[in-house]
């Protein structure tokens, strides 16, 4: 898709953003003031002794440079001049002046028009959160595009269970389009490019800040109807992400854990909070209104009782010794039915012998 090009007022903004990084980590706790600050504001509030110099070198930005750069990376741009800018990021009080886009352009805006999902929580989160992700993501992949970060843990699961259903997705990141963050998720990266869209508020080459993750909190919020937090504690970022699509109207949704986690605590304040209880892809699709199943296809029934029972007693946390005594099978018995169980992908073998429920 060949868009029109965006403008240079919103590329110099962009620019700037980058130029004064450091700046803004400083003072990231204002950054939300700072962001609706205008390019001669914004210079006279973090510049500091550098000022006037980058005052100076705003003033001879080089529109055509910068968009050079953007396509020796394979980055398209799109600012919010143009029509076809997201019509969901423009309820941000400061939405992006530039979208960086690695992927189709057209895929990602057709992506964006859509019904969305933000599906966001913790970095180091449980095997439970992580299957919980990728089986919501999975689930509703069909007929909602699913949002997230990238991020290590949830982000990640979310993005997969999207990838593996064939469905859309939109990663946003902080720091450049075209680069991974984190480095490890190099196939990520790439599969989401060749089959979804990878989007940044800041250009080619920009190393990751800790203030560009809260910014780019904001836009997945926007970009999404609904968000749901499937793991976090208490001050973490995807609660920040939460406390964003609650500023904007947007619904909000909590996975339940374990009262005794810590990564519980997100999602049930959550709920609490009057957000909807997720259990299910369905969840998601009925407080959006849509009525009928999830597209993903439903399981075969187990119609063994013994399968039955060993994977009811899982569920409810029981070991598998526990699991195999209270299903009435020896420990052969018992090592069959999880087989068979992990065969039919219903419950994942973890380090140490574990396993894990896949919902």
């Amino acid at each position: 898709m060949n868009a029109p090009r965006a403008c240079s007022d919103c590329l110099r903004r962009a620019w700037l953003l980058v130029r004064l990084a450091s700046h803004l980590d400083l003072q990231r706790r204002e950054l939300a003031n700072l962001l609706s600050h205008t390019d001669e504001d914004l210079i006279e509030a973090v510049g500091g002794t550098r000022a006037t110099d980058v005052r100076a070198e705003w003033a001879r930005f080089d529109a055509t440079a910068y968009r050079e750069r953007c396509a020796a990376a394979a980055v398209d741009t799109l600012c919010r001049c143009q029509d076809d800018y997201p019509a969901k990021l423009r309820d941000l009080d400061t939405p992006p002046s530039v979208l960086h886009v690695a992927g189709a352009l057209g895929r990602f805006l057709e992506l964006a028009a859509g019904e969305a999902v933000a599906i966001v929580g913790a970095r180091r989160a449980s095997p439970y959160a992580m299957e919980n992700a990728r089986a919501l993501a999975r689930g509703v992949a069909g007929r909602l595009t699913v949002v997230s970060g990238m991020a290590s843990g949830v982000d990640t699961a979310a993005h997969e269970g999207a990838l593996q259903a064939r469905g859309g997705t939109i990663a946003v990141l902080g720091s450049s389009p075209e680069r991974p963050y984190p480095p490890s998720a190099r196939r990520l990266h790439r599969e989401i490019i060749a089959a979804g869209a990878v989007v940044a508020e800041l250009g080619p080459g920009v190393p990751a800040r800790r203030w560009m993750f809260p910014a780019r909190n904001r836009v997945i919020a926007a970009l999404s109807e609904m968000t749901v937090v499937a793991a976090a504690r208490q001050g973490s970022g995807a609660m920040l992400t939460i406390a964003d699509a609650e500023g904007l109207g947007r619904s909000l949704g909590g996975v339940p854990g374990q009262v005794t986690a810590p990564l519980s605590w997100g999602p049930h304040m959550v709920v609490r909070r009057g957000g909807e209880l997720i259990r299910s892809p369905e969840d998601v699709l009925t407080a959006l209104g849509h009525d009928g199943p999830a597209p993903a296809a439903a399981r075969e029934r187990i119609d063994d009782p013994q399968l039955g029972a060993v994977l009811e007693a899982l569920a409810d946390g029981y070991e598998p010794r526990d699991a195999f005594a209270a299903a009435g099978l020896d420990a052969e018995g018992g090592l069959a039915a999880l087989a068979a169980l992990e065969l039919s992908g219903r419950v994942r073998r973890r380090a140490g012998g574990r396993y894990t429920i896949v919902p």
